[in-house]
């Protein structure tokens, strides 16, 4: 029955059918709701013809970038799907205690410490850094198709999405906005940026439907995960090239005021956690699969 599926399908489903049943329960105060079970059903649906697609076609190369696009696709919209899911469960955001957190730790606010450095220069370079989370991940999935390592590339894929899953329950049970608009009141100088930097943030900013998605950094978490995985596949170039670009990434969360502090560190809290629980998963889902033999390398 489950002989099409790969683990990263199933996993999937799994966290559709979970966002379904929050859907459900959040339906006597979610007007949404009924379009929240209408996109999570048409995702699993996409992911079952695109899994029947990949087993059946050939030759199975198309089938299996297809079924890529499909996921990639899914992840997209459930991020999305989460904003009006998020306001039910949580009216209020979870920002002044991080905000508390921040200070506790520092005796400051971060991202207002950092406007000290403030400069043309240095925003565009971290903005553009803040961007690459996008292709980070990607370049290591192509590395590895090129290279033709399919094996490792389900397992890797499945990694990361299950880090973007987590995240997306982190955000449904500590929702928060971030510093650039609970702390704006106390920042004393805008960031200094181009007319093309200001065009990446607007962006940004209009491909990412739900703002409440500061705890923890998925841009902290993706990052770093995919950075470890090169390094665990021995892709030495890329680990090299994506070293430093996680490193800016990171200061970048914080620099650009998406994020505090203490969401950088959920986030790497997030990249253990998923690596610890990846594995074993990973062997239970392809056992259900009926193909264990993937886990093979």
């Amino acid at each position: 029955m489950f002989a099409i599926f790969k683990p990263s399908d199933l996993l999937t489903f799994t966290f559709l059918a979970l966002f379904s049943v929050l859907a459900v329960i959040s339906a006597p105060s979610n007007r949404s709701w009924i379009q929240l079970i209408v996109e999570y059903a048409a995702l699993a649906a996409m992911i079952l013809m695109t899994a029947a697609y990949r087993t059946n076609v050939a030759p199975a190369k198309r089938g299996f970038h297809v079924s890529i696009l499909a996921t990639v696709v899914a992840v997209l919209v459930i991020f999305n799907s989460l904003g009006s899911l998020i306001a039910v469960i949580h009216p209020a955001t979870c920002d002044a205690r991080l905000i508390a957190i921040d200070q506790a730790i520092f005796g400051v606010h971060p991202t207002v410490w950092l406007e000290r450095f403030n400069s043309p220069l240095l925003t565009s370079m971290l903005q553009l850094t803040y961007a690459s989370y996008y292709f980070i991940p990607v370049s290591l999935g192509v590395v590895l198709i090129f290279r033709g390592r399919y094996r490792e590339f389900e397992k890797i894929l499945f990694g990361i999405l299950l880090c973007f899953y987590l995240s997306y329950v982190g955000y449904l049970l500590f929702p928060a906005i971030g510093p650039r608009f609970t702390l704006s009141h106390l920042q004393t100088m805008e960031l200094q940026v181009s007319p093309f930097i200001r065009t990446i943030q607007e962006a940004l900013d209009a491909l990412e439907k739900n703002k409440t998605d500061a705890f923890p950094s998925g841009h902290t978490a993706i990052s770093l995960v995919s950075l470890y995985y090169a390094w665990k596949e021995r892709e030495k170039i890329l680990f090299m090239v994506l070293s430093p670009l996680v490193a800016g990434l990171i200061i970048s969360t914080v620099y650009l005021r998406y994020h505090y502090v203490i969401d950088v560190i959920a986030g790497m809290v997030l990249v253990v956690l998923t690596l610890a629980i990846a594995p074993g998963l990973h062997r239970l889902l392809s056992a259900i699969t009926g193909h264990p033999q993937d886990e093979k390398t």
